[in-house]
């Protein structure tokens, strides 16, 4: 008796194949990855033009943008100081806890 039903394993591949679905699979991903850059690429590229059309029309006024950075700068210093003298802080504590529950 002759059976029709289809083998459950598929037939072995050509090894000339698999390197052509490998090429196909590494070229898909290469071009997802130009796409995402390009479309990364476009956005800066809008958002540099509407800070250009900013600038160039006076809405902006980039004397006061540089100085508001550097303000910034400044303030994210200081900030980073005070959060690193606050880990100092919670470590200490975190000591004093420790030895506290060693002891008992």
């Amino acid at each position: 008796m002759v059976s029709n039903a289809v083998p459950d394993s598929k037939p072995p591949a050509v090894p000339a194949w698999d390197h052509l679905e490998l090429t196909v699979r590494r070229l898909m991903d290469d071009h997802e990855a130009w796409r995402r850059r390009a479309l990364a690429a476009e956005t800066r590229v809008s958002e540099l033009e509407t800070a250009l059309e900013d600038v160039s029309s006076g809405r902006l006024d980039p004397v006061a943008v540089s100085a508001r950075a550097q303000s910034l700068e400044r303030e994210n210093r200081v900030l980073t100081r005070r959060m690193g003298s606050a880990r100092q802080a919670v470590e200490r504590i975190l000591n004093r806890i420790q030895f506290v529950e060693e002891d008992r």
